[in-house]
């Protein structure tokens, strides 16, 4: 396959740059901070990239492991996305608790009031919703962390000057050979297997899957991969970028695997090309990933090439 993208191949819409001086709406639409010195730094964060901040009016509200309730995570989400002066959104943090927002947010409801969005792990339902409605979203940073240097590079290039915000990654492993092109496509697994069976089920046809996780088992890990699989989100699958599976343990008391065998054994499954360990997931230096966007996977080179046209 060339380098380039396929004529047949196209990307979803994408939203208007996040310039200098634009307005920035900071919400927990999933877990809770910490405390007010995260959102502090957050606040600080997005205004040393030049952003104006606007805070949801439940940025800091906790009801158990959620930030605030349904209704309260729901209200500052739709605020920000219906708000004519909020350009974009950016999730401080993930946790557990999107899904359940995603019956608020139809299709319509999205493409009226197309906006950047931004986040990784418990937001991959949220970039499941912004994918079905046809809009490219950012699978990058949350807001309540630490930026370091080199994630807050990826960040600005892939939301304000729409360059690459991916690259070579020669420190990742191959698990099998090759070249593809399409478009981005996933997040975290265990969030993508809980939507199977969902209208906002993630379908990985014509695309390369972005995988990564937290926490997870090897054996939960398989096991997740294997409901994809069977699922039929794997169908056309075209290749796979694996990040960092960050702090999961590779043994139980009945036995040892490793997460990379597991990812091998889906590799070679699917027979499309595949690199494990890029710099995706809960690491302190990742990419940005513009979801919905065309990308070429090499995975001889141990690069990633996303495709921009704006």
């Amino acid at each position: 396959m060339s380098s380039g993208p396929s004529s047949t191949l196209t990307a979803l819409r994408e939203p208007r740059p996040l310039l200098v001086g634009a307005r920035v709406a900071l919400v927990s639409p999933s877990g809770p901070l910490e405390g007010p010195y995260e959102l502090e730094r957050a606040v600080a964060t997005a205004e040393s990239i030049g952003w104006q901040v606007s805070v949801g009016s439940h940025a800091l509200a906790r009801t158990g492991y959620f930030a605030g309730d349904d209704a309260q995570r729901g209200d500052d989400l739709l605020s920000a996305l219906q708000d004519p002066a909020i350009d974009g959104i950016w999730c401080l943090r993930g946790g557990y608790g999107s899904a359940r927002l995603l019956p608020r947010l139809p299709r319509t409801l999205l493409q009226r009031h197309a906006k950047p969005l931004i986040g990784f792990s418990d937001i991959t339902a949220l970039h499941a919703a912004w994918q079905d409605a046809g809009l490219i979203s950012y699978h990058g940073p949350t807001a309540r962390a630490p930026l370091t240097s080199w994630s807050r590079e990826y960040l600005v290039r892939a939301v304000r000057a729409r360059t690459e915000s991916a690259g070579a990654a020669p420190e990742a492993t191959v698990l099998h050979g090759g070249q593809a092109t399409g478009r981005l496509a996933g997040g975290n697994v265990a969030l993508l297997a809980s939507l199977c069976g969902t209208p906002w089920a993630v379908s990985f046809r014509g695309a390369i899957a972005v995988l990564e996780d937290v926490g997870e088992a090897t054996y939960r890990l398989d096991r997740m991969l294997l409901q994809l699989r069977l699922a039929g989100a794997f169908d056309g699958c075209v290749g796979i970028a694996f990040g960092h599976c960050t702090d999961c343990p590779d043994s139980t008391s009945d036995g040892t695997r490793t997460v990379i065998a597991v990812v091998q054994e889906l590799a070679e499954a699917l027979q499309v090309p595949t690199l494990f360990g890029l710099p995706i997931g809960h690491i302190a230096d990742q990419w940005t990933l513009p979801f919905g966007a065309l990308a070429t996977l090499n995975a001889d080179a141990r690069s990633v090439h996303v495709h921009r046209v704006s």
